[in-house]
C-alpha cells in the first residue's frame, strides 16, 4: 500500500494519519525519510511530528553517531500514547484485552459461556470494556475492535452450526458495539484479525508473505501478501475449513459433506472426545495427554498435510503460521504429526523458514488483531477524511483532540 499525503489545508487529519501510519510501519524513521515516502514537504512533516510528540503519540531519539556530523533524530511510536480494546466473541465465550500501540497485552478479562443472545452479549461486552478501561483511566482510548467467527453474509454458512454465533443474524454489530462502549467500533472475521495481529505484533513480523492457518472452534486461514491481509470481495476470504476434504464424509452445517473443519478443528476434537466420554473436557484432555487426543492427532494428520500442500501450491507463502484458540501444546503435536510434509512448490532452494510453524501466541494473536482493527481503522487516512474540513469536525477526531494548533498548516 502506498501512503501519500496532501498539502491542502482540509487534509490535516488525513496527513496526520499518513505520517503516523508511516511511523508505525517503518519505525525508527527520520523526518526526511517520512517526507520522501509520503510526498509532503519536510517542513509539513516536522510540524505534524512535533504535534504528535506533544500529544504523546510518538517519541524522538538521536541515533548513535557512526561518522562525521550529527545523525538525524528518528521517530518511533510511544507504546503508551494510545490504547485500543480487542474483543473476541466465539461460541465458547467473550474475551477482552487492553492493548497499547506496541501491541502489548496490558490486561485481559473473560466471560465464559456461549453468547447466543445478542442483547445479553453486548451487555457483557460493555461490562468487560468498562472494567478494562478502568485500568488506564486517563489513557487515550482510540477504539474497540471485535473479532468474530465467519463467514459473514452467506445464507448457508453464517450464524449456523457450532462454529458460529447462532442467533446473531441481522444484528448490526458495529452499531451495537459502539452504543454499548461509547468507542469507535470495528468488526472483522477472527481468522483475518489473527493474521493482522501476527503481522503487526507477532510471529508474522518476520515475513512479508505468509499464510495464517487459524485453528479455532472451526478452521480457517488467510494469506498476508506484501504485509496486507487479503480479505476477499466481501471479507470472507480464507474459509478453508469448508473445502470438501473427505468425499461422502460427515454432514457439515453448511449443507456439504466432508468439510475439512468437521475433522480438523477444536469442535472436531471435542466431538471425538465426547464420543468416548460425554463428560470429557477438551483442555483437561489436551493438558493431560489423554490417549484419545493422541489418537485423534494421528487420524487428522493426513488431512493437515493435504491442507498445507493445497495452501502452498495456491499461495506460495514464505511459511504457514498455525495459531488460534487451540492450546500451543496441541498445535505443536499436530505439526510434528504432519511431518514429513508432501512435495509442493514450497520445496525451493534457499528456503529460510520452516514450511509449517506454530506461532506460540495463543488467543493473544486474535485479541491483538481485534484491537489492531480499531487502531488501523481510527488511524487510517480514509477515517481521517471523515473529519476533514470544518473546525468543529476536526475537534471530534480522536487523534486531533487536544492538539496544539500550529502556525503552519499541516
Amino acid at each position: 500500500m502506498t501512503l501519500r499525503g496532501t498539502n491542502q489545508e482540509f487534509g490535516r487529519p488525513y496527513n496526520r494519519r499518513i505520517v503516523l501510519e508511516t511511523i508505525r510501519l517503518s519505525a525508527p524513521i527520520a523526518r526526511a525519510e517520512i517526507a520522501q515516502k509520503v510526498g509532503l514537504t519536510v517542513q509539513t512533516v516536522s510540524t505534524i511530528t512535533r504535534e504528535l510528540e506533544l500529544q504523546g503519540f510518538v517519541r524522538s531519539a538521536k541515533e548513535p553517531r557512526k561518522g562525521r556530523g550529527h545523525p538525524p533524530a528518528t521517530l518511533t511510536l510511544n507504546p503508551e500514547g494510545g490504547f485500543a480494546i480487542g474483543l473476541h466473541v466465539t461460541p465458547l465465550g467473550i474475551e477482552a484485552a487492553l492493548i497499547n500501540l506496541a501491541g502489548d497485552v496490558i490486561a485481559r478479562r473473560g466471560s465464559p459461556g456461549a453468547p447466543s443472545d445478542p442483547d445479553a452479549a453486548f451487555a457483557r461486552c460493555g461490562a468487560l470494556v468498562a472494567e478494562i478501561r478502568a485500568l488506564r483511566p486517563t489513557g487515550r482510548m482510540l477504539g474497540i475492535g471485535m473479532a468474530m467467527p465467519g463467514p459473514v453474509g452467506v445464507e448457508t454458512m453464517s450464524f449456523v452450526g457450532p462454529t458460529t454465533l447462532e442467533g446473531w443474524r441481522e444484528v448490526r454489530i458495529a452499531e451495537r458495539l459502539e452504543a454499548a462502549t461509547g468507542l469507535p467500533a470495528f468488526v472483522g472475521v477472527d481468522l483475518a484479525a489473527a493474521a493482522l495481529g501476527a503481522r503487526l505484533y507477532g510471529a508474522g513480523r518476520a515475513f512479508r508473505d505468509f499464510y495464517y492457518l487459524y485453528f479455532g472452534v472451526g478452521l480457517g486461514g488467510t494469506m498476508v501478501q506484501d504485509g496486507v491481509v487479503l480479505r476477499g470481495a466481501r471479507g470472507n476470504a480464507g474459509e478453508i475449513g469448508h473445502i470438501p476434504a473427505v468425499p461422502g464424509g460427515d454432514l457439515c452445517p453448511c449443507g456439504n459433506r466432508g468439510c475439512l473443519e468437521r475433522y480438523l478443528s477444536l469442535d472436531a476434537l471435542d466431538r471425538r472426545l465426547k464420543a468416548d466420554d460425554p463428560t470429557a473436557d477438551l483442555a483437561t484432555a489436551v493438558a493431560g495427554g489423554a490417549p484419545a487426543v493422541a489418537a485423534w492427532v494421528e487420524e487428522v494428520a493426513p488431512l493437515l498435510r493435504a491442507a498445507v500442500v493445497t495452501i502452498e501450491n495456491l499461495f506460495d507463502p514464505e511459511t504457514i503460521l498455525i495459531g488460534g484458540l487451540a492450546p500451543d501444546a496441541l498445535l505443536a503435536r499436530l505439526v510434528a504429526a504432519a511431518a514429513p510434509l508432501p512435495h509442493s512448490i514450497a520445496e525451493h532452494g534457499g528456503r529460510a523458514a520452516e514450511r509449517l510453524t506454530p506461532t506460540g501466541e495463543g488467543q493473544d494473536a486474535v485479541l491483538r488483531g481485534a484491537a489492531a482493527l480499531a487502531v488501523s481503522g481510527v488511524l487510517s487516512p480514509r477515517f481521517g477524511l471523515l473529519f476533514a474540513g470544518e473546525e468543529e469536525r476536526v475537534e471530534r477526531d480522536p487523534i486531533m483532540a487536544g492538539a496544539n494548533k500550529p502556525e503552519v498548516a499541516a
